[in-house]
């Protein structure tokens, strides 16, 4: 039998691509393929140090594009693969992505984000949002979970692994080059300790058995020949996707259950930021509440508009030029609702900002 990578629960001090790879080991996962990118690179390495350890397999692949089909033919075979990129190499993905959505493959992407447009910075931003949550050609049916730190990096990395395996839809980890690069303490457990019980990952192809006689046919196909046929796959996935959509939202809401002057919207790191800010408003004589949405795809829209009723105006902070903006005004079409935004493309967001910009506007 083979040794557990992580036993019991322990605390540890470490970056946070170190935490994706060993919430990959912790997830069960067979292998890993990839190729480097600042800063997801250290996930590789982190991976490829750890994973002979524990019987585990790495590849580096030519580039982004193969790195994603080659994921996806590994979890066709029956394995519990995944893969890691950022900036111009989730660019490359979207293509595979894409293909897992038409065929419904399990595939997981861990993304910390960096700077664009283009090559840009291999620092940091929240400028990939769109990208991850709708790229490729198609309707963007997927997960997308955006973490807020070390803590969330471990838990939602084994959760991605479930949700994938589960739903059948890519499965993103929208992390970022802040959290990918910085050290903080967090708690790593092993999952079936604490009752999580990972979704068995079976192959696609080659089963045993006569197709159709022993057991039904199955059609793999990202091609169809006319447009009644592909209507009628699309709106099969959308039917499953809305569906699954209110098991798989999360959200986090700080100080929303009563009246507020504002409140703030934010996800990821930034909304760190966001709950740093709540006390020193309240300082200010302002009753401000904030949501973080920790689902960016599906959203969890109606506890972002509950939260919106009991607020006298919103703000959106992001460190992007309106990418997370957009998708909160969809959400909240209709309300009578005045919506701001501090918006700060490729630039981390302190508390201290957020509450000067709060109060200039007021």
């Amino acid at each position: 039998m083979k040794e557990k990578p992580v036993k019991g629960e322990r605390r540890v001090f470490m970056t946070g691509n170190e935490v994706c790879a060993w919430a990959a080991l912790a997830a069960d996962a067979d292998i890993m393929f990839g190729y480097p990118i600042t800063p997801q690179t250290d996930i590789m390495q982190y991976w490829t140090r750890l994973a002979p350890k524990y019987g585990k397999k790495f590849l580096q692949t030519e580039d982004e594009i193969s790195a994603g089909f080659t994921t996806l033919g590994a979890v066709i075979a029956g394995k519990r693969a995944f893969s890691a990129t950022t900036g111009p190499g989730n660019v490359l993905f979207q293509e595979p992505m894409s293909m897992a959505e038409m065929m419904r493959i399990p595939v997981v992407l861990i993304i910390p984000m960096r700077g664009g447009p283009s090559t840009a910075t291999v620092i940091y931003s929240q400028q990939e949002v769109t990208m991850t949550a709708f790229g490729g050609n198609g309707e963007g049916f997927r997960v997308v979970y955006s973490t807020a730190g070390h803590q969330d990096l471990y838990d939602y990395t084994i959760k991605a692994f479930n949700t994938a395996w589960k739903y059948r839809f890519p499965t993103f980890v929208l992390s970022d080059g802040y959290q990918g690069k910085m050290r903080e303490s967090l708690t790593i457990y092993d999952p079936a300790e604490r009752g999580i019980e990972m979704v068995k990952a079976e192959p696609m192809l080659g089963l045993p058995g006569i197709p159709g006689v022993d057991r039904p046919t199955r059609h793999l196909r990202n091609t169809y020949n006319t447009e009644e046929e592909l209507y009628e796959v699309v709106m099969q996935i959308a039917r499953d996707f809305e569906k699954a959509a209110p098991e798989i939202v999360e959200w986090q809401d700080f100080d929303t259950d009563s009246e507020m002057d504002v409140l703030i919207l934010a996800h990821g790191v930034v909304s760190r930021a966001a709950q740093g800010a709540l006390p020193l408003l309240k300082n200010e004589g302002i009753k401000a509440g904030h949501f973080r949405p920790i689902t960016l795809r599906p959203m969890p829209e109606e506890q972002m508009r509950a939260a919106a009723a009991r607020a006298n105006r919103v703000v959106v902070v992001e460190s992007a030029y309106g990418q997370f903006l957009k998708l909160v005004k969809e959400t909240l079409y209709g309300m009578d609702k005045p919506i701001d935004a501090i918006l700060r493309p490729g630039v981390g967001i302190t508390a201290e900002e957020i509450v000067a910009e709060i109060k200039e506007r007021r």
